[in-house]
């Protein structure tokens, strides 16, 4: 799959120490092998998105198994409907899930994240595939490139998803249903609030292929019960007194519950 510079637009050359354009702009290669291309304009902070502490605690919680059936459910929808890449995984994190998406199907794997420690955890694992620092807003691809795109438990964007699949291309999308993780809510909450969510939402210029619910139980204790707080956006909401009451928990019985959704462009 072809780069484009976040600049002028032009293919990016790759040469081992660096990406450049016609136009000379020039990217280079980060020792792990990642590439960043976000601007300094697309930035919302000096080091948006996750920070290391939140993806190794990521990368460890997912290194345990605990969510292999969200993993398997999310590999198997593709295979049935005969998905072929290349894949763009928008909002890649540390590539667990892309990663082993694409040795499922044999395709070529681009995967793409705001945050520069998630892309810098990835490519230090997986060297098959192309790790870039970018924003899902305007994905560096030419138009119609992608085979399958994928955002699971990230950000959707119709428009520029539609730009860069080509015709009857796929896009796989996984969202955290209003059950999810009721045990940690319960944990750190004092009073939980339920709110509606929009499991299939419409998307234009896509027709809904399948919808495939995932929900099952686990386990985690010590360490982990942290971890497993580090992934998810109450990281960023839990008071002082909700963190108090986690730092207590030394076993913690969850629920995991999201949906599958694969809709092929029109």
């Amino acid at each position: 799959m072809q780069i484009l510079c976040p600049i002028c637009r032009e293919v990016l050359a790759r040469t081992p120490g660096a990406w450049r354009c016609e136009k000379g702009h020039s990217f280079d290669v980060a020792r792990q092998g990642y590439v960043n291309l976000l601007l300094v304009q697309n930035k919302h902070s000096l080091h948006p998105g996750d920070t290391k502490e939140q993806v190794l605690a990521r990368r460890a919680f997912l290194d345990s198994g605990c969510y292999q059936p969200i993993l398997d459910a999310v590999c198997q929808t593709a295979l049935r409907h005969g998905c072929t890449g290349p894949i763009l995984d928008a909002g890649c994190g540390e590539g667990y899930y892309s990663s082993r998406l694409a040795e499922a199907l044999g395709a070529q794997l681009v995967g793409l994240d705001i945050s520069k420690e998630a892309v810098r955890c990835a490519a230090s694992r997986h060297k098959d595939a192309t790790w870039l620092c970018a924003t899902a807003a305007h994905l560096p691809v030419p138009d119609g490139s992608v085979g399958l795109l994928s955002s699971l438990f990230a950000l959707t964007l119709p428009e520029e998803f539609s730009r860069v699949l080509r015709p009857g291309g796929f896009y796989l999308q996984v969202l955290a249903m209003a059950d999810h993780l009721l045990g940690l809510k319960s944990v750190i909450y004092e009073e939980l609030t339920h709110k509606e969510k929009d499991s299939v939402p419409t998307l234009p210029g896509f027709t809904l292929e399948e919808s495939v619910p995932v929900r099952f139980s686990f386990t985690v204790e010590g360490a982990q019960v942290q971890n497993l707080l580090a992934m998810t956006p109450h990281y960023y909401r839990i008071s002082k007194e909700g963190a108090r009451r986690l730092a207590q928990t030394q076993t913690l019985r969850d629920t995991a519950s999201c949906v599958i959704n694969l809709y092929r462009k029109n």
